[in-house]
């Protein structure tokens, strides 16, 4: 699942949150939950979630300050095809 592989690299403890909207890796590990809690529940993605999947969005900041931009750039993708964003 998408959501849980972000987490994973939002969980890594090399991460650079200064750029992000989140204030560190625990905020974002928590707002991830709920939303993941949310998808699972109502079968629904929070329009939340595709903010923080956005360009220039929070974990995008993240992953570019961190390292793993191009990895982002994946998991946005199979994201916005997962939750119909995709077009």
């Amino acid at each position: 699942m998408v959501l849980g592989e972000v987490r994973a690299w939002l969980a890594r403890p090399d991460n650079d949150f200064s750029w992000s909207s989140f204030l560190d890796a625990d905020a974002a590990l928590v707002e991830i939950d709920g939303l993941t809690a949310v998808v699972r529940a109502e079968g629904r993605v929070p329009f939340s979630l595709s903010v923080l999947f956005a360009p220039t969005g929070p974990i995008q900041e993240v992953a570019l300050s961190s390292g793993w931009g191009e990895e982002f750039l994946t998991l946005a993708a199979r994201f916005d095809d997962a939750s119909g964003a995709g077009g």
